[in-house]
């Protein structure tokens, strides 16, 4: 057993609407879950294909009140604990910080094994799209369990040239994801997820059109790929994700990329932006691989 999995994020709203749209079965349905029942104090479950192992609600409610929600989610026949817990910053921004207990470590989550290897890019994604519904923005990123189909496109409002900056350009990557990257900005050179001394086994990029398109493979046959291109003065972002096995997709990391898409679409819409990522607390996590900090 490992310490808890924890996140902080700032929102900005204020705590009444935050707690709204953790209660509000409706609320619920949009940001987090293809169905969700809520009757507090005494149930609060969500399930459908937009959740793991969803094909039937697996949690028990534990508290609701005082601003701070726990319950039991059984996955991969664990008992796990989760327990969000909201705080006023002002009167028009909250902390939110989540924890869940019975989840691996860094390293079991990285090699993907398992559905409590997801856990902590599940939540990554569903509480990115809880600050957009809060904030009055509309959430449209979410990863369907039911399907291996690892495609999404989304409107950016910004330049292609812009987004493509923010996606080669290591300053501005680790400014949106949270993480810190290395790259060979051209056909063949290296990109590597917390610096080339991290990463033993970087991408090489395959293709690279600036302001167009980005095309990384790994080792493993794993492609991702960005085609960027101008609509009505904003950017069509289509990723596509590949080369693994359909009976095995990797949702692990199209959960990531989901939500650091999110947080990049804010990063260029967001006039007075900062990262809504404050901590994020993992057992065995490299040090220096994150770059968010309160």
């Amino acid at each position: 057993m490992t310490e808890p999995m924890s996140v902080r994020v700032r929102v900005r709203a204020p705590i009444a609407d935050v707690w709204h749209a953790l209660t509000d079965p409706a609320a619920l349905r949009v940001w987090l879950a293809e169905h969700a029942e809520v009757d507090l104090p005494a149930r609060y479950q969500f399930w459908g294909r937009y959740t793991p192992e969803g094909d039937v609600p697996r949690q028990r409610l534990l508290q609701a009140e005082d601003h701070t929600l726990r319950f039991a989610w059984t996955l991969a026949d664990t008992e796990t604990i989760v327990e969000i817990r909201l705080a006023e910053e002002s009167a028009s921004a909250t902390f939110l910080t989540l924890s869940q207990t019975g989840l691996p470590g860094y390293a079991e989550t990285v090699a993907g094994v398992g559905t409590l290897s997801l856990v902590h890019t599940f939540w990554a994604l569903a509480i990115a799209n809880l600050a957009e519904h809060a904030e009055g923005r509309e959430p449209t990123l979410k990863c369907d369990f039911t399907t291996p189909e690892t495609r999404e496109q989304l409107i950016i409002g910004a330049t292609p040239e812009a987004v493509y900056s923010s996606l080669i350009d290591p300053e501005a990557f680790a400014q949106w994801f949270g993480a810190r990257i290395e790259v060979e900005p051209h056909v063949g050179g290296r990109w590597a997820m917390g610096g080339f001394d991290m990463d033993e086994t970087p991408a090489k990029i395959l293709e690279l059109e600036p302001d167009h398109q980005l095309s990384l493979g790994w080792d493993n046959g794993m492609t991702a790929s960005w085609e960027l291109a101008e609509s009505d003065g904003k950017t069509r972002l289509t990723f596509v994700q590949s080369g693994f096995d359909d009976g095995r997709p990797s949702y692990d990391s199209w959960l990531g990329w989901l939500s650091g898409f999110v947080e990049l679409r804010r990063f260029h819409e967001i006039e007075d932006w900062r990262p809504m990522w404050l901590d994020v607390q993992l057992a065995g996590l490299p040090d220096g691989l994150l770059t968010i900090h309160e």
